[in-house]
């Protein structure tokens, strides 16, 4: 490989590692050292920013968040300030996770498999009652 080729190549590769993609409100970042940077669209302060270790990272906070969350709920794991909105924001706004805001005020954002899982469920303790003349809110004596 000629040095003009890797040269290519190596810019190439730090491209991809760094990548930062912009949302609507904000912008999640790969940067050369593992880390991923949430942050307001825009916004160079890093008041305006909350860096993790890796996106796994990232994705833990979101796995421990209930189904439906808020900004208040993000600050429990420590997070404080407007970057508990952001994060809630980023969640609705990241294909990676399965998520929407559903509401603005209070920020409020609802897991979209949490929802269709309760759904799901309610749907078939309603289709398992129709057979036999029960309600699906009867119990067992």
């Amino acid at each position: 490989m000629s040095r003009t080729d890797a040269a290519d190549l190596q810019e190439a590769i730090g491209a991809a590692i760094t990548e930062k993609r912009e949302f609507f409100r904000t912008a999640g970042e790969y940067r050369d050292d593992g880390c991923y940077v949430v942050s307001r669209r825009g916004a160079d302060s890093t008041g305006n920013a909350k860096v993790f270790d890796d996106f796994e990272n990232l994705v833990r906070l979101y796995d421990r968040l209930p189904a439906e969350f808020t900004a208040a709920d993000v600050g429990r794991t420590g997070i404080t300030g407007s970057r508990r909105h952001m994060l809630v924001r980023h969640f609705g706004e990241h294909p990676a996770f399965d998520c929407r805001i559903s509401c603005r005020n209070p920020l409020t954002a609802v897991k979209e498999s949490s929802e269709s899982d309760e759904s799901t469920s309610e749907a078939s303790a309603s289709s398992e009652s129709v057979g036999t003349g029960e309600s699906a809110d009867a119990t067992a004596d």
